[in-house]
């Protein structure tokens, strides 16, 4: 199959702009490329979009996991798995890493819970590669402020985002195919360091 691609990191990072920068790139060499967000890319996944990132309500930490990963079950089997074995490359605005970093570092819920929900929704199924942007937790909420008024997961305050940087930090040393980049640069720098990350582990046509 084709490779899967994530982009991952806190608030304020810049991985979607990222991500766009990186599909325009891809696609102008002639490469089919699928671009999705978290939560998202679905009806369902739209849904649960609204109503966890744009929703002011509190939800408890279990009921959001779930939320999240019925979002994700169904971006797994409607897009990714069938754009995959068409042979388009997918790149994916957060995958399964987000919980471990949100809900397990952030809200506290057992490592042995996402491990099995992660089984679950997505399979077995890895990216190839994810690329974290790695950005110090109070430069991204600035960043993200500035931009438009915080949602949901923004506004958790920082000590919450600080342990998601820490979780997501703990991953990168932890696995070869987490890829570690330093967001604060400008961002032609950042896109420079994706691109050869990308040229150097996939063969590309």
């Amino acid at each position: 199959m084709s490779p899967l691609i994530a982009f991952e990191g806190p608030e304020g990072a810049g991985k979607t702009t990222q991500l766009a920068r990186l599909d325009r790139r891809l696609s102008a060499m002639g490469q089919r490329v699928l671009s999705l967000a978290e939560p998202g890319g679905t009806e369902l996944g739209e849904a649960v979009r609204s109503l966890l990132l744009g929703g002011g309500g509190q939800t408890s930490p279990v009921a959001e996991l779930l939320l999240f990963g019925a979002s994700r079950a169904e971006l797994v089997a409607q897009r990714i798995l069938p754009a995959l074995a068409a042979g388009e490359l997918v790149l994916l605005d957060r995958f399964t890493l987000s919980s471990r970093a949100y809900q397990g570092g952030g809200r506290g819920i057992p490592q042995i819970w996402l491990e099995q929900l992660e089984f679950w929704v997505a399979g077995g199924l890895r990216p190839d590669l994810t690329l974290l942007l790695d950005l110090p937790p109070e430069q991204g909420l600035a960043r993200a402020a500035r931009r438009q008024p915080l949602d949901r997961m923004e506004g958790q305050g920082l000590q919450f985002h600080a342990r998601v940087a820490r979780v997501y930090r703990e991953a990168a040393a932890g696995d070869a195919s987490v890829v570690l980049l330093d967001a604060a640069q400008p961002q032609e720098v950042v896109a420079e360091r994706i691109w050869e990350q990308v040229t150097s582990r996939f063969q590309l046509p």
